[in-house]
């Protein structure tokens, strides 16, 4: 029996197919009105694609819009979710985890066992979060999957102070207005949500290993700048994007 996780969260819809433990298939959209539809889609899309179109499929449903999702049989929280797939994925590995959402930072601490032991979340707005991102890549004209390898070629990255997402689209459109080159504000960029981030985790000891998730988690720039500002190394899973929804439908009774 096929079981798919659905994580619909604040950005995004992502769909994990998975049978007997092992993922089959996975896909995410932008997340826009009509949640259930657009869920429903690709869960359609990924049925036909592994040739079982038409088959029955348990649902298990995560993530901020979860309860818009009807006829799942399973629900599951985000965090529980999240500490499953990663604990899974890391082959039982990790123990702390640092998930970038579209507009929120989490922080979780897990046991041996993959159970969450301590939680903490931004307690500001989404200038630390992946939709920030995405709006600075709309003032910049520039994809956010370019972001990674534009950083890697300043040395100076321009100083972004601005711990609100409002006031920090302002600092980039002046930097632009002044002249700074786009590069040298996507390297400030990283460094401010990497300070962000090193602030909430700050009090904590992260206990190896530590894991980057979230599909800001793709951004290796972000990655270096947490790095730099954690001063340890940081793991990435292939599919950083699909941890929760992947954590989601394991936790289904009848994965």
């Amino acid at each position: 029996m096929i079981v798919a996780g659905i994580d619909l969260g604040s950005t995004a819809i992502k769909l994990a197919l998975v049978e007997d433990g092992v993922l089959l298939w996975h896909k995410a959209a932008p997340t826009a009105p009509g949640q259930e539809k657009i869920a429903n889609a690709l869960l359609a899309e990924g049925l036909s694609a592994l040739g079982r179109a038409g088959e029955g499929v348990k649902k298990a449903v995560t993530g901020y819009g979860k309860n818009l999702m009807g006829g799942a049989e399973f629900a599951i929280d985000e965090l529980s979710a999240n500490c499953l797939g990663l604990f899974r994925q890391s082959g039982g590995q990790a123990r702390s985890l640092i998930n970038i959402g579209g507009q929120d930072v989490k922080v979780i601490q897990l046991t041996a066992q993959g159970a969450m032991s301590d939680f903490r979340m931004n307690d500001k707005c989404a200038a630390g979060c992946g939709r920030f991102f995405e709006v600075a890549a709309r003032i910049l004209d520039t994809p956010v999957e370019d972001f990674g390898a534009l950083a890697a070629t300043v040395a100076e990255p321009a100083r972004i102070n601005s711990t609100c997402a409002v006031f920090a689209e302002s600092e980039i459109v002046s930097l632009m207005a002044e002249g700074v080159v786009k590069e040298k504000i996507i390297g400030g960029l990283h460094e401010s949500v990497a300070r962000r981030i090193a602030g909430l985790c700050a009090g904590r000891r992260l206990r190896d290993d530590v894991y980057l998730d979230g599909g800001s988690a793709r951004n290796s720039g972000l990655l270096r700048a947490l790095e730099d500002e954690l001063c340890r190394d940081l793991h990435v899973l292939p599919l950083p994007q699909f941890t929760v929804a992947l954590g989601a439908a394991l936790a289904h009774p009848e994965a």
